[in-house]
Order: C-alpha cells, then sequence, then structure tokens
C-alpha cells in the first residue's frame, strides 16, 4: 500500500482508489466549503469597511497579509506540507497580481458603499468569462459554438452597469474605476490558482505565498504612504481580516484543529487526525461556535 496522504490509503493496483484511514470522520462536500468561504469573505469585507475609517488601504493589506501567513504557517506545519515550492515563479507571480487587486479592492471598500465594492470585485467570474472568449480569439479558435456564453457575459456587464449606476456619486467614479480593475486582476488570479493547482501546488501553499506577499507589498506601501496613528476602536477589526480572509482553508485547519485535540489521545494520534482532510464531530462544532463568534462579535 502506497503511504496515506490527507488519511487516505491508495491501492497501487488502482490508482484511482481512496479507502478511509479513519472512518469515523465525515467529509463535507465542497459546496459547503465554498458557502463558508464564501460567508467569511464577505464578513472580512464587513470588517475592512470598519477598519478603513482610520487605517488606509496598505496597511489593511499589511496586517491581513501578517495575520494570514501566520495562520497559514502553523497549518501546513499541522498537514505537515513543506514550505518550499518547486514553482516560485509562477507563485511569484500570483501573489504580484494578487496583492495588487486586494490592494485596489480595500480602496474601493474605504471609498464606496460596501455593496457597490463587493459588486465589482465579484465581476471577476465575468472577467473570466470575458478571458475565456478573447483567449479564444487571440488562438483563432472558433467561438461559434460559445453562444450562450457570449451572451451570458454580455447581459451580466449590463446588469453591473444598471445595478451600480444610481449607487456611484460623481465624486466616486475614481474609486469605481478601481474597484473594477480589482475585480478584473482577481480573475487573472484565480486562474493562476487554478493553474498552480494543475502544477501539482498545495492550496495552503499558494494561500501561504499570497500571505506573504500581502505583507511585504502593504509594507512598501505604508513606507510610501506613511502609517496611521494607533487607534484601537479600529484595530479590533485588523485580526478578523486576516483571519477571515484565510477563508475556508482557515475554516478547514480551525476544523483539524479541533478533531486532533479533541478525538486524539496522545501527540501522535492528535497529528494523525489534523493531517486528515475529513472533519469530524469536534470540527463541527468549532465551526459552528466560530461563525456564531462571528455573527454576534460585531453587534456587540
Amino acid at each position: 500500500m502506497v503511504p496515506p496522504r490527507n488519511g487516505r490509503h491508495q491501492d497501487p493496483s488502482n490508482p484511482l482508489s481512496l479507502t478511509d484511514a479513519h472512518p469515523s470522520h465525515g467529509q463535507p462536500s465542497a459546496a459547503l466549503w465554498m458557502l463558508l468561504a464564501s460567508f467569511f469573505f464577505a464578513s472580512m469585507g464587513v470588517c475592512v469597511k470598519l477598519a478603513s475609517s482610520h487605517f488606509n488601504a496598505f496597511e489593511l493589506v499589511f496586517y491581513r497579509g501578517v495575520v494570514s501567513a501566520l495562520l497559514m504557517a502553523w497549518l501546513m506545519r499541522a498537514r505537515g506540507i513543506p514550505l518550499a515550492t518547486p514553482v516560485a515563479a509562477a507563485q511569484a507571480w500570483r501573489s504580484l497580481v494578487g496583492v495588487i487587486s486586494l490592494a485596489a479592492w480595500f480602496y474601493a471598500i474605504g471609498h464606496l458603499p460596501l455593496a457597490t465594492a463587493m459588486t465589482l470585485n465579484y465581476m471577476s467570474s465575468i472577467w473570466v468569462g470575458a478571458f475565456i472568449i478573447g483567449g479564444g480569439l487571440l488562438l483563432g479558435r472558433a467561438v461559434s459554438g460559445q453562444g450562450a456564453l457570449i451572451a451570458a457575459v454580455l447581459a451580466s456587464f449590463v446588469g453591473v452597469v444598471m445595478i451600480l449606476r444610481p449607487t456611484l456619486e460623481q465624486n466616486q467614479l475614481f474609486a469605481g474605476v478601481v474597484g473594477l480593475f480589482s475585480g478584473l486582476l482577481a480573475a487573472l488570479a484565480y486562474l493562476q490558482v487554478t493553474t498552480l493547482g494543475r502544477l501539482g501546488e498545495p492550496a495552503e501553499r499558494t494561500v501561504y505565498y499570497f500571505a506573504l506577499a500581502c505583507a511585504g507589498g502593504g509594507a512598501l506601501g505604508m513606507a510610501v504612504g506613511g502609517v496611521s496613528p494607533w487607534e484601537w476602536g479600529a484595530a479590533v477589526w485588523l485580526l478578523p481580516i486576516g483571519i477571515l480572509a484565510t477563508g475556508g482553508l482557515h475554516e478547514d485547519g480551525l476544523a483539524d484543529l479541533a478533531d486532533g485535540f479533541g478525538g486524539g489521545r496522545d501527540a501522535a494520534r492528535k497529528l494523525e487526525i489534523m493531517r486528515d482532510s475529513r472533519i469530524g464531530s469536534y470540527g463541527v462544532l468549532a465551526l459552528g461556535l466560530y461563525l456564531a463568534a462571528n455573527l454576534v462579535l460585531p453587534l456587540l
């Protein structure tokens, strides 16, 4: 048998067969993780809006990167994922595009209504469709069979314009363009993440390098744009920004930690469970408590 990876054994006679090493743990669907990640990503936008009343976009990018990098370093260590990457150039390019997109989005959040800034950034999926069509045209491929996709992309652009036009004031046009630019770059970053996945890069390592780039890029921006005086009323939102920004991977790590310490009797067993990609009852309980805390704390 091939050594287990993420808690599963592979039969060498059948490369597609995987058997559970810990049948007591359940496997949540990918859709559940996507929903959780989307919720926490939106919650991060709320925290950014609150913190942007005192901190500039570069400061928010910096603190987001520091917190997220620490979390991902811990998660990678718990799962036995090495920090070194064999595709450093691809990671660097993805991180550069992602940092610029993130800084532009944080700027838009600070200068636009939150719903408007979120909508502009979420146009990334529309841009992905536009890139697919444009790439096909550049490569000389026929697009006659892509009529539905072309119509959907065009309708999406028209719909966004109709929604946003009443909510953008004259003095918000620049921030609106910046927000639109953030969505375009986010689409490029998503395509690069897909490429990294095809190259065999673990998602945790991709997020880790992106977090490091955020810390470095934010620090450079702070050196140019200055640092705001520390204000606890706004600074209290910096930690949630970093935690929530880590998205579904962070929630996955929280669940792993709860499962490990809840179900492991010794250190070796705890690490074994934490490296299992599946979620158990302690993980579900921890996610529920964490979700409740994020709903209640902003109201206090």
